[in-house]
């Protein structure tokens, strides 16, 4: 039996996830072909000017528009953001501090604080 090693790759929405940036936003060649993982690793390791200008200025995903205001993401949709938001936009919302971001930042600090709690009973009952 002979072991054969294919090129692991993966779709552009995939990678576009990892990288996390909003595939509508990425260059057509990216969006229309496969990325290798050896593509994917360099990209990672040397961004090109597109990946960094996305990254910088957006527009963003939801994932990373959630974290860069501390909220979920469902808290995002709650607030009726449902759109990618560039770099300028996540700084305005977080300049004029809207009642449902507000809101939202106080759910999400209740999740992690009740998160850490757990966790550390966790390892307590396994002490």
């Amino acid at each position: 039996m002979k072991s054969h090693q294919s090129t692991q790759t993966m779709k552009p929405a995939t990678a576009a996830k990892k990288l996390g940036v909003y595939l509508p936003a990425t260059p057509a060649e990216f969006q229309e072909g496969v990325v290798s993982r050896a593509e994917f690793n360099e990209l990672q390791a040397n961004p090109p000017q597109w990946l960094q200008e996305l990254r910088r200025n957006g527009p963003h995903p939801r994932p990373v528009v959630a974290a860069r205001l501390g909220v979920s993401i469902a808290g995002l949709a709650r607030g009726g953001v449902t759109e990618p938001l560039t770099t300028e936009q996540i700084e305005a919302l977080r300049d004029e501090k809207p009642e449902w971001l507000e809101k939202e930042r106080a759910t999400q600090a209740e999740v992690r604080k009740e998160a850490a709690r757990l966790k550390e009973r966790k390892q307590d009952q396994e002490s």
